[in-house]
Parts: structure tokens; sequence; C-alpha cells
């Protein structure tokens, strides 16, 4: 009987496991279409009883099997496109970090996210995506995690503080005579000349004319007006008490190699005290003086082609509102203006652990940190120990259908078996029983 009853314990064992197996399979199965979802697998071990000694014969017949642990599989899923910006993809390793409401750090796969009322970006149960700010001045992110939030507020204007010039003078250009004083509406007081456009402290658009004149071979001078108005250009602010009729010019010296050798450091400063705006206030209000700033020439040359000119650029821009963001593969938050300007505002981390499969689930596609998982580890960079994030675009679960209804059909067999088990056993049962 002692025989019969363990007979019938491994037989329920074997039903109990491979019920335990279905269930994982089940809940795979019900979470195939889960965005960020992770599979899991059961794993079995078998049982065996030993004597009080510790020993075990060799010929003891083992107690059945039991349910030795539930793993996670932290495989890539696939990457489906959706065109949402706020769609976030893990490409390779890492998870997004999410402050839940109930105040803990949780990490995710699930890349689906939207903004609030107050711009923070969240999940669908309010969790704050976790980033890392990025200092509009220095470029630099911080070293301190925090909410990721989106303004959408415009952008405030901002005067031109620096400026520069790509081209090329003709150096078989003929120099003009010193006698002919420059002057804009003399065509013949200058050899070329382009325009760009600059903007004042109030966000106000001007049109900056650059004048060039050959003076004498390799030497040249540039001049400048804002709107019509001659400033100075030099290598210092000139800022005089009371203007003179003719403004400064900045003096360019070429080598033989066709290249700038003055200024040194290749750029004028660009004084514009003898301009005001419309509305009375400083063009600039940074500089060496209270509307000055920096004009870079490193990329004028003078070769033996026609003047032709490369590229004008400048750092103002007027107000404007906001047009949009996206998420770059470093997971560099960039938000956009109708202007064209571009702010970095937040670099998005990805986390990783040296044990994955140790993290604690608690459902919704988070898990959290636990001691045997390890140390957190985060990028903020693209890094090949981690993976790339894809805007606009979701990760799919890493569950693979076929294989799960396969292993559905080999469990169900299984507890088939262990029931045919129990039933034969039963049957020998009761022919003992009726023994006369």
């Amino acid at each position: 009987m002692a025989i019969a009853g363990g007979t019938f314990q491994q037989g329920l064992s074997g039903l109990n496991a491979a019920q335990r197996g279905l269930e994982v399979i089940a809940n795979n199965v019900s979470n195939a279409s889960v965005v960020g979802f992770k599979g899991s697998e059961a794993e079995f071990a078998d049982v065996f009883a030993r004597a009080f000694n510790g020993a075990r014969s060799s010929s003891a017949i083992g107690l059945g099997t039991t349910l030795s642990s539930v793993n996670q599989s932290f495989k890539q899923g696939n990457i489906n496109v959706t065109g949402n910006p706020l769609d976030m993809a893990i490409n390779g390793n890492g998870f997004f970090k999410v402050a839940s409401t109930a105040g803990e750090m949780v990490y995710t796969r699930n890349g689906q996210f939207n903004v609030d009322k107050d711009g923070n970006i969240i999940n669908s149960k309010g969790d704050k995506l976790q980033g890392f700010p990025i200092d509009s001045t220095t470029g630099r992110a911080s070293d301190v995690a925090g909410n990721v939030t989106v303004s959408q507020a415009a952008i405030p204007p901002s005067p031109t503080r620096g400026s520069g010039l790509e081209l090329n003078l003709d150096a078989r250009a003929t120099a003009i005579s010193g006698a002919i004083t420059f002057d804009p509406s003399n065509l013949n007081s200058y050899n070329n000349s382009t325009s760009m456009t600059v903007y004042d402290e109030l966000g106000q658009s001007h049109i900056m004319s650059i004048y060039l004149r050959k003076d004498t071979p390799n030497n040249w001078s540039a001049y400048a007006t804002v709107d019509g108005t001659q400033v100075d250009v030099g290598l210092s602010p000139v800022t005089p008490t009371v203007a003179p009729a003719q403004a400064a010019a900045g003096a360019l010296v070429f080598g033989v190699d066709g290249k700038l050798s003055t200024p040194a450091n290749a750029s004028f400063t660009v004084d514009l005290s003898r301009f005001v705006t419309a509305a009375g206030v400083p063009f600039s209000s940074t500089g060496a003086s209270p509307n000055s700033y920096t004009f870079d020439m490193s990329k004028v040359t003078q070769y033996g082609s026609s003047f032709s000119v490369q590229n004008l650029s400048q750092d103002g821009y007027t107000a404007s509102p906001f047009s949009g963001f996206n998420v770059g593969a470093d997971g560099t938050l960039t938000i956009s203006y109708a202007n064209g300007k571009q702010v970095d505002v937040a670099k998005i981390g990805l986390y990783k652990f040296s044990n994955p499969e140790a993290l604690q689930p608690v459902g919704s596609n988070g898990w959290l940190a636990t001691q045997a998982a390890g140390s957190e580890l985060v990028s903020l960079s693209e890094d090949s120990g981690f993976g790339l994030i894809q805007s606009g675009a979701l990760e799919e679960s890493n569950v693979d259908l076929t294989a799960e209804l396969v292993a559905m059909i080999s469990a169900q067999r299984v507890y088939q078996a262990n029931s045919q088990s129990i039933k034969t056993q039963d049957s020998l049962l009761q022919t003992i029983t009726n023994l006369r």
C-alpha cells in the first residue's frame, strides 16, 4: 500500500507540474500582443527521498517532479514602426526607468508614452519617464535623473551674438584706389558684397550687408551696414562718443597660400553702437560692449577663382511657437520650433543589470531592482553595451506563438500521461482489494 501511495504521489506531482507548465504557457500566449512583454519558461526538477543519514539507495525511485523556477526571457522582440514620436523601442539591452505613482522606480521595456497636462512624459499608468536634463548653456547632461518634460511654450527671441562668413575672394580682382572713399551706394568703392538676416533683443530681423574691398594685393577691407546704417568692424568695439562719418573697417591680410593671416584669430568684433533699433533697445546685450558681437572670418579665402559665397551663419532668432520633438538613437530629446531652431532638453537614459532575470516583476510590464539582479548601470550615450532607442516604434512581445502552441500540446500530453499512471495504479489497487 505504501508503494501504491508513492505511485499516486508521483502521478499527482506530474499533474501539478503539467498544470503549472500550462499556466506559464497560457500567460505567455495571453500576453503575446502586449508591447514589451517578456515571455517566461517553467523549469522543473525531479524529487528524491533520502535516508536519515543522508544516504540514497542506488535502487531508490524518485517521488515525482516539482516546479523549480519560472524564468523570464529578455531576448529581443520585433520592432514595429508606428510613426508616433512618443513611442520608443529599445533595440538591444536596457530598460526605461519610470517613477511610479507609488514612489517606486520601475524598469520597463514598454515604450508607449504620452504627455500629461504638465508636460511630463508618462506611461498609461501615469508613471513618469526618467531622464537627465541638458544644460542649455553647456549642452551637457546632468548627472542626476529627473522627470522628462516637454514644454510646448514658444521659444523666446535671442539676439545675434555671433555670425560668420564662408566665402572666397578673387585674388585676380583689381585693387580700388585709396582716393575712392567707401560708400555702400557707390559700386565702384568696393569689389564684392553679401547680406544676411540678424536679430535684435526683441527678435526683430535686420539686414546686415558685408562689403569687401581690395586695397592692395593680399590686403582687403571689410565694411558692414545694418539696415543701411554703417557699423564698425574691427578687433575691438569702438563705441566712440561722437561717431566719425566713416565707420571703421576690418583689415584682412592673406598669405601666399590664399589663407587668412590677419587677424590672427580670424575674427572681428562688429560694433553696433551706431545702430539703434526701432524699439530703442540694444541690438545685443552680450559682448564686450552693450551691443557688439563676434564675426568669424576663419573660412574666408583668397584664391584665383571667382567670388563665391558658400555659407552665411548667425546664431540669433525670433520668437517662435513649438512645432514638435523627437528622440535620437542616443536618447537625446530635441524640441523643434517653427523657426527651425532645435533645442536639446534631456537625455533618456537606458538602464541594465548584470542579472536581469533576477528582477522582480510587478505587472504592467514593469520590474523592480533586487540585490540579486546586481547594480544598476546607466548609459547616457550610444554605448555598445546598451541598446539604441528607436523613436516612432515599439518593441513587440518576444513570445513565439508557434513554439508556445507546440509546448501547450506537449504539456497536455504530459498531463494525460500522468492521469493515465494514476488510473493504472488505481486499477492495480482495485485488483489487490478484490483478492479473496
